[in-house]
């Protein structure tokens, strides 16, 4: 074996490097923060498929060097262009998660039952005698189902994350052009003329860049989290001492014109706090009866305040959760904003179950206002702002606002179904 091993590679001299490529990424999933324990499962296999691959270069250019083990080059070869696209399949559970990929599957196992026939026939490949590696018609079954692969891993990498930075977009295309490439170079080498194939070496490289990629994007992701959180919990402490301190004047003012309204307003508010201060503490979501029983007292002390306004209900779905202080910013504006002003001022809250989730309408009648100054997170519409903005991060929904001036405004809430299985 000596002699035969003159005139090629040395096997350390490639294989380290590699090695201890490969060694670094696994360092770097292990103690990674950002990357969920999904994923960090997902690159753990990753890892585990190329170090097997290493493994199966390496013995196999033994193999060819030593010249009598056909047998064993054979059910080599079968296990690496086998598990070639499984690779790919898995850096695809990564990036796009939420979609389905038996079409893969089943691509990648019609490419090793298209390879297991080198045990009894030569249509993939075949090895001789002398241990020649020989390609059959089928023979490049691997190049093209891992093509595939490869295009869509392309796709949805720039898919999912588009909205990033468009520089970072390249390392995906790049990785898969350094991929091409090493098919072509491997394609130009007769046999196996090397410890550890192009196709490997790149392999393992681009998983180190890819992962260097997704850690980027699993940073980003953990940045908007934290806002998301940060933005939630300012909005709480907004809207609490705003509707703690219209109450409390509610009571100020009766305590003046009706003792005795004043005590049966002072009992409701301590019945509010007392059952939803829990809630009111909590930036989750929470049942649709605990933010209708918090809007009600709300409703009532304002109702004792002002007797031309009144609130009427069409509850038809109460099965879901929402974040806290959803309904009762919407009816506090539409009171205060809206119905104050007319002689017979109504707000109606609504609820109904939808093919796609859960509906609440909050309509009132009063002087109506231009909608995009909701949009804003500042003046009078605070509250639509805020309200907004946590059904979109707490809840993927949305809130859409009809209303003409002088004649009333109209609330609606979607909430997807799939949100809510609390």
């Amino acid at each position: 074996m000596a002699n035969a091993v003159r005139g090629h590679y040395p096997v350390l001299l490639v294989v380290l490097p590699v090695v201890f490529m490969l060694a670094g990424l696994l360092f770097a999933v292990l103690v990674d923060p950002y990357i969920r324990r999904k994923h960090r499962q997902i690159m753990l296999i990753i890892i585990a498929l190329l170090a097997t691959l290493i493994a199966q270069n390496v013995i196999d250019y033994l193999f060819e060097l030593d010249g009598t083990h056909r047998l064993g080059r054979t059910i080599l070869g079968i296990f690496g262009y086998s598990v070639r696209p499984v690779i790919l399949i898995m850096f695809l559970y990564i990036v796009a998660e939420k979609r389905r990929f038996g079409l893969f599957w089943a691509l990648a196992g019609v490419n090793g039952l298209i390879h297991l026939t080198a045990l009894f026939s030569g249509i993939c490949f075949s090895i001789n005698d002398q241990s020649r590696f020989s390609r059959g018609p089928l023979g490049y079954s691997c190049h093209v189902v891992s093509g595939v692969l490869l295009l869509f891993l392309v796709f949805f990498s720039i898919q999912e994350y588009k909205r990033e930075r468009k520089s970072e977009t390249w390392i995906p295309i790049i990785n898969a052009l350094v991929i091409i490439a090493a098919v072509v170079a491997d394609s130009t080498v007769s046999g196996n003329m090397q410890p550890l194939t192009f196709l490997t070496i790149a392999a393992v490289t681009c998983s180190l860049f890819y992962f260097i990629w997704l850690h980027l994007q699993f940073v980003r992701e953990h940045e908007r989290d934290l806002m998301a959180a940060q933005r939630i919990q300012i909005m709480m402490t907004q809207i609490q001492p705003h509707f703690l301190y219209n109450t409390l004047s509610t009571i100020e003012a009766l305590c003046a014109e009706d003792p005795g309204k004043a005590a049966e307003t002072t009992r409701k508010f301590a019945l509010y706090l007392r059952q939803n201060i829990e809630s009111l503490n909590l930036t989750g979501k929470i049942p649709f009866e605990k933010e209708m029983e918090h809007t009600l007292i709300y409703a009532d002390i304002e109702m004792t305040r002002f007797p031309n306004i009144r609130l009427t209900q069409d509850i038809q779905d109460r099965a879901f959760t929402l974040p806290a202080l959803t309904v009762q910013p919407l009816v506090e504006n539409a009171i205060r904003h809206g119905v104050r002003i007319r002689k017979k001022g109504v707000v109606e809250i609504a609820t109904r179950r939808t093919r796609e989730g859960h509906e609440i309408v909050i309509r009132d009648n009063g002087k109506g206002f231009d909608p995009e100054s909701a949009k804003s997170s500042s003046g009078t519409h605070i509250g639509i702002a805020n309200v907004r903005e946590r059904i979109e991060q707490m809840c993927g929904g949305t809130l859409t606002i009809e209303s003409r001036i002088g004649e009333g405004t109209t609330v609606t809430i979607h909430i997807p179904a799939q949100e809510n299985n609390e």
